[in-house]
């Protein structure tokens, strides 16, 4: 749905609400009888200071214009969001194709130059001659050192990390879980700086 199709229908339900509103004015001028007041006296006659079929009729179309207010509000809502989730799927497009050309900004900062078998690196498919963009929250723009690597490692030990590599021009992104495996260390991978 487009937008001025979810204007059309807000346009409608402010119509609705200002014909609710026009028809409880009536009401409230019949002696302040409401929705639910009673139509007739103590003794079950028709109460003769009010216009009882004023009273009737608007009391009737406030009924229908609420039902059709409700259906309207679970219209308006389900537009508002399909039309949000189109404009994140755009949005999110725009970024991946944005992400792609700046490909060539993002340098890696580090390559892995062994991984060990049946190691948790070798489990995330991780390769020799991978070039790592982003291992974790560490990037080329705030690497230090490899003990920032090493240090995240140790704190997320069990718990997956996200590490983008470009291998053969590909940008690749992984889930590695460091933990303690049958060799040496948590990742079972040997990583040089660039």
């Amino acid at each position: 749905m487009a937008h001025s199709d979810v204007r059309d229908l807000i346009a409608q339900k402010d119509a609705i609400e200002a014909e609710i509103k026009a028809l409880s004015d009536v009401l409230d001028s019949q002696k302040g009888v409401g929705m639910n007041e009673p139509l007739v006296d103590t003794e079950g006659f028709p109460r003769a200071d009010i216009d009882i079929y004023s009273v009737r009729t608007a009391r009737n179309k406030i009924i229908r214009l609420h039902n059709d207010h409700k259906s309207l509000m679970s219209q308006i809502e389900r537009s508002l969001h399909a039309m949000h989730a189109r404009e994140r799927d755009d949005t999110d497009k725009n970024k991946d194709s944005e992400d792609d050309r700046n490909l060539g900004l993002r340098k890696p900062f580090l390559k892995v130059n062994l991984v060990s078998e049946n190691s948790p690196a070798s489990v995330c498919e991780l390769k020799v001659g991978d070039c790592v963009l982003e291992f974790g929250s560490i990037n080329a723009e705030n690497f230090r050192s490899l003990q920032d690597v090493g240090e995240l490692v140790k704190n997320s030990e069990g718990t997956k990390v996200w590490i983008k590599i470009l291998r053969d021009g590909e940008e690749i992104r992984l889930g590695l879980i460091p933990k303690k495996w049958s060799g040496r260390g948590f990742l079972g991978c040997n990583i040089i700086p660039i």
